[in-house]
């Protein structure tokens, strides 16, 4: 074991001769219980009706399966976030996105090409949930997305809504 620079100082001798750091050390108090010894009569083994008693369980509530979004909605969210993803790579013009999402959003997707990025992103997964929003048809859901650049993996979330007879991105968060 190695040797200390400074020996340990005791406390009864702290008050005359302080460590050059002003630290005092002390000898660590033991808090452990004192050890028993093991009782005689080790504990019982149990029956076999108390090894084989059925236990009651909670009753599993049935999952309520939500309906699958519209196919036209995860083409549109996938074709969306790869246009979006390319605008901010500067590997597709700012003016394509104009179709797809409102004017706030195109203007925060500018404000994210303007920053420095090493090399391109790929999209990876794309996932689309329909929002209930009352009606029989779903008109708005809720887009999440994974791309990786550099070797790092990067979140998108956001919403589209139906727009006309298509679908439009209205909100958009880019990790």
């Amino acid at each position: 074991m190695p040797s200390s620079p400074h020996p340990p100082v005791h406390p009864a001798d702290a008050s005359s001769a302080p460590s050059p750091q002003g630290w005092v050390t002390a000898p660590v108090i033991d808090c452990e219980p004192v050890p028993q010894p093991i009782s005689a009569s080790p504990c019982p083994t149990p029956s076999a009706t108390a090894l084989h008693r059925r236990t009651p369980r909670p009753r599993r509530t049935p999952r309520v399966r939500e309906a699958p979004p519209p196919r036209a909605a995860v083409a549109f969210a996938d074709a969306a976030l790869r246009s979006v993803i390319e605008v901010i790579d500067r590997r597709r013009p700012i003016a394509q996105l104009r179709p797809l999402m409102t004017p706030f959003l195109i203007d925060c997707v500018i404000a994210c090409a303007s920053a420095p990025r090493t090399g391109s992103a790929t999209l990876r997964r794309v996932r689309v949930r329909p929002v209930d929003t009352g009606g029989a048809e779903v008109d708005a859901a809720e887009v999440f997305a994974t791309f990786a650049r550099g070797g790092r993996v990067h979140a998108v979330a956001g919403r589209i809504e139906r727009h006309r007879e298509s679908w439009r991105l209205v909100a958009l968060q880019i990790g």
